[in-house]
C-alpha cells in the first residue's frame, strides 16, 4: 500500500476511480510528504469483477490507521465509495474529487442518465461514439489530454476496465453521512465539465464547487497542485453538507 506518515498531522485516504489501481496516487503521496502530510492509498479488490462500492469500502476501512484524523478523498466513481468509509470509520472530512455524487438508492449505472451526463458531454459522443466505445484517440482526448506521455505510459499498469459490480449496487446510505464535504472539481475536465459538477453538486449537496486546474485525473498531471490543495481545503472547517 502507497504510504507517507508524518506525525501530528490527518492522514489523507486516497480513493481512485473506476478500475484504477490506488498506486496511481503515488506521486501524489510523495507530494503530501513533502507538505508534511501523512497519505495512504488502501488497495482495493479491483481483481475481483463483482466487488461493489460497500467492499471497496470496507477494504479502506479495514486499512486506515485508528489513530488522528482521517481526511478522505476520493476520486470520480470513488465518490460512491468514501462516503460509505465515512459510514464505517470516524473521518473528520470528505473531499470529493472530479466526482459522480450519488444518490441514496441509486447505482453508479443509473447515475449517468439521472444527471444528463449524456448532453454535457454531448460534442466528445458525436466525435467518439458511446463511451464504452471509446477508443486510444477518445480516452487520450478526455483523460489524458494534459498528462504528461512519459507518465500516462508509465501508470497504464494500474489502468483497466471497472467490474459490473461497481455500477450495480444501489447506494446503501439512507442520506449523505453528518462528514463536513468538499467538492474539488478541476477546470479542465472534459469528462465532467465544470458547468455540470456545479450543477449535481448543487443539487445532491447543496454546495458550491472547489476547483483547481487541470483534466480528470489530477493526480498524474498535476500531483503537486492536488497535494496542495487537498492541504488548504482539510485545513478549512466546513459543515456538513445542508441535504441529503
Amino acid at each position: 500500500m502507497p504510504t507517507c506518515e508524518t506525525s501530528g498531522t490527518p492522514t489523507f485516504v486516497l480513493i481512485p476511480g473506476a478500475g484504477t489501481d490506488a498506486r496511481v496516487y503515488g506521486a501524489t503521496i510523495e507530494a503530501l510528504g513533502a507538505l508534511g502530510h501523512r497519505a495512504i492509498a488502501p488497495p482495493l479488490p479491483l481483481p475481483e469483477r463483482a466487488a461493489r462500492p460497500s467492499d471497496q469500502a470496507d477494504a479502506v476501512a479495514r486499512a486506515v490507521p485508528r489513530d488522528g484524523e482521517l481526511v478522505v478523498v476520493a476520486q470520480s466513481l470513488g465518490a460512491f465509495t468514501g462516503p460509505l468509509v465515512a459510514a464505517r470509520v470516524t473521518v473528520a472530512q470528505l473531499i470529493l474529487l472530479a466526482p459522480m455524487i450519488p444518490r441514496p438508492a441509486e447505482t453508479a449505472g443509473e447515475w449517468w442518465g439521472n444527471t444528463g451526463h449524456e448532453k454535457a458531454i454531448a460534442g466528445l459522443l458525436e466525435r467518439h461514439g458511446p463511451m464504452s466505445a471509446w477508443g486510444p484517440d477518445g480516452i487520450a482526448e478526455v483523460f489524458l489530454h494534459d498528462v504528461d506521455p512519459a507518465i500516462a505510459r508509465d501508470n497504464e499498469r494500474f489502468q483497466g476496465a471497472p467490474g459490473e459490480g461497481m455500477f450495480a449496487e444501489p447506494w446503501p446510505l439512507e442520506a449523505w453521512p453528518e462528514v463536513p464535504t468538499r467538492v474539488l472539481i478541476p477546470t479542465e475536465d472534459r469528462l465532467f465539465p465544470r458547468e455540470f459538477q456545479r450543477r449535481i453538486a448543487r443539487e445532491r449537496l447543496g454546495l458550491a464547487v472547489d476547483e483547481m486546474a487541470g483534466g480528470h485525473l489530477p493526480m498524474l498531471s498535476r500531483p503537486r497542485e492536488l497535494a496542495g490543495r487537498l492541504v488548504e481545503l482539510a485545513q478549512e472547517r466546513v459543515r456538513p453538507p445542508a441535504v441529503s
